[in-house]
């Protein structure tokens, strides 16, 4: 009967989205119909967005965000931890960190003002992680932050902040990961294995297992409820949605999230991992990596400023702003975007480290940005010594320094920034202008009024170094051809 009734709500759901926009070509849950997709322009242009891991697994902050899942696989350092630090699962588990999970300082206004300075043009907080607490208020369970925790509607407090000021609101679920998260608790004393806690923990089932229509469902529920509740512009899936049995879930969720899009007159964006959705049909995104080249196709890097874990743990290491904002040229010469992530405390504050990273960043957009925003690759993405990283988990280890040049262009204006500040003695060297548009007519320094020395020899363009550069970490180029 559960399993009935909850086909039937969603097949309520796509019909009311279906009679909603009848009058506007719409997509279908077919991979046919879904390759007619187009990535919006909004997405194109903003190339930076802010991640936000927050949640009930920040209270233990020990290890990672996986804490939830650790805690209950026996022989871990997590299960070790726990054991020694709040005493047996069966005696205080997962749940019990709820009620410390406060958020007494949370303040969404000060968040997004953070954001805003950081130079982010969209920001997407984790609506709901593999660990089954949802941070908004929903009707689907129980154990939300509405109800539990801060008892405030955090997603909803988020999304109405950022779009005051301004920025694009979006959000991530993780939920399907939930149907193997927490099994390890099944195979000792546990409270996983007490029935009171079932509708918290379960299904807790083995990774290999094939996820039940009832689960699938019940994930097409809870993403038909976020989106209808908050409208985000961009929905953020994790890699577990590749699995086989999730097909037709996948084409459905698609094919509304896309048809509410066009009801709301508003591009929207989904964003998978792997092999989830074929070329096309959504946006690609790597974890913790980036492209060799240029992919003719928007795509997007998630990293975290922090370098152990994406919520707020004790021991982790943090990025600076010269990686994060080299990382960010390199990825968007590439026709790539960047969604950076920052991990909050429990009580809602945010680490200095990433707060720096974040302020660092902002100084250099604030100066640059016009070589960033707004930009579309030119016909090579760059050029220099420094191997680009290349995959997912692919963290940069070799630093990139001004001999490394990428490529922006908007219009007819070509930017070449230099991943570094030229040294005194040392001129800027650029041999990719071979395959640029012919003569140049001026160079420029974004951001400084002194003018350059410059000369173009055969293919080549020569920049003498000035004294005093107008920014940290990387400097642009402003090159305009002659017509």
């Amino acid at each position: 009967m559960k399993k009935f009734f909850l086909f039937f709500v969603v097949l309520v759901f796509f019909f009311c989205i279906s009679l909603q926009t009848l009058a506007q070509e719409r997509y279908q849950a077919t991979w046919e119909s879904l390759k007619k997709y187009n990535t919006p322009e909004w997405f194109r242009d903003a190339k930076f967005g802010i991640f936000i891991h927050w949640g009930v697994y920040s209270v233990p902050a020990f290890g990672s965000e996986w804490y939830p899942r650790q805690m209950y696989q026996q022989g871990t350092d997590e299960f070790k931890h726990q054991v020694a630090t709040y005493g047996p699962q069966s005696k205080f588990g997962y749940k019990d960190f709820i009620p410390m999970f406060k958020g007494e300082k949370f303040n969404p206004e000060q968040w997004v003002t953070l954001f805003k300075k950081a130079g982010a043009k969209y920001v997407v907080p984790v609506a709901e992680h593999h660990d089954g607490f949802a941070m908004y208020k929903t009707a689907l369970s129980k154990w939300n932050a509405f109800e539990m925790g801060p008892k405030r509607d955090v997603i909803g407090e988020l999304a109405a902040e950022i779009r005051k000021q301004g920025l694009i609101f979006g959000l991530s679920s993780h939920r399907i990961e939930h149907w193997f998260f927490m099994n390890g608790g099944r195979k000792f004393e546990s409270d996983v294995l007490d029935n009171k806690y079932e509708d918290f923990y379960s299904p807790a089932r083995e990774e290999s297992e094939t996820p039940s229509p009832e689960f699938m469902n019940d994930w097409l529920l809870r993403n038909a409820e976020l989106i209808n509740n908050y409208k985000p512009q961009l929905f953020w899936f994790d890699w577990w949605i590749e699995q086989p049995a999730m097909d037709p879930y996948r084409k459905s969720f698609a094919a509304a999230y896309y048809n509410k899009g066009l009801e709301w007159n508003k591009g929207v964006v989904l964003n998978y991992k792997n092999i989830s959705y074929p070329d096309g049909t959504a946006v690609l995104d790597l974890e913790r990596g980036k492209l060799a080249g240029i992919r003719q196709l928007p795509w997007q890097t998630d990293d975290a400023i922090g370098n152990n874990s994406w919520g707020f743990a004790a021991g982790n290491t943090f990025k600076d702003a010269k990686y994060v904002i080299t990382n960010l040229i390199d990825i968007v010469s590439k026709n790539g975007n960047l969604l950076l992530n920052i991990g909050p405390r429990p009580d809602g504050t945010i680490t200095d480290e990433e707060t720096q990273t974040l302020l660092g960043t902002g100084k250099w957009l604030e100066v640059n940005g016009e070589a960033i925003y707004g930009t579309r690759p030119w016909k090579v993405f760059g050029e220099g010594p420094t191997e680009s990283a290349s995959g997912s988990f692919a963290d940069q280890k070799k630093s990139f320094t001004a001999e490394d040049i990428r490529f922006t262009t908007k219009g007819d204006i070509l930017y070449a920034i230099a991943l570094g500040v030229p040294a005194m003695n040392t001129s800027i060297k650029l041999l990719g202008i071979k395959t640029g548009n012919g003569k140049i007519a001026s160079v420029d320094l974004v951001g400084s009024s002194e003018k350059l020395s410059w000369s173009q020899q055969a293919d080549v363009l020569m920049i003498k170094p000035i004294k005093n550069y107008p920014s940290e970490n990387a400097v642009v180029y402003k090159i305009n051809f002659k017509k």
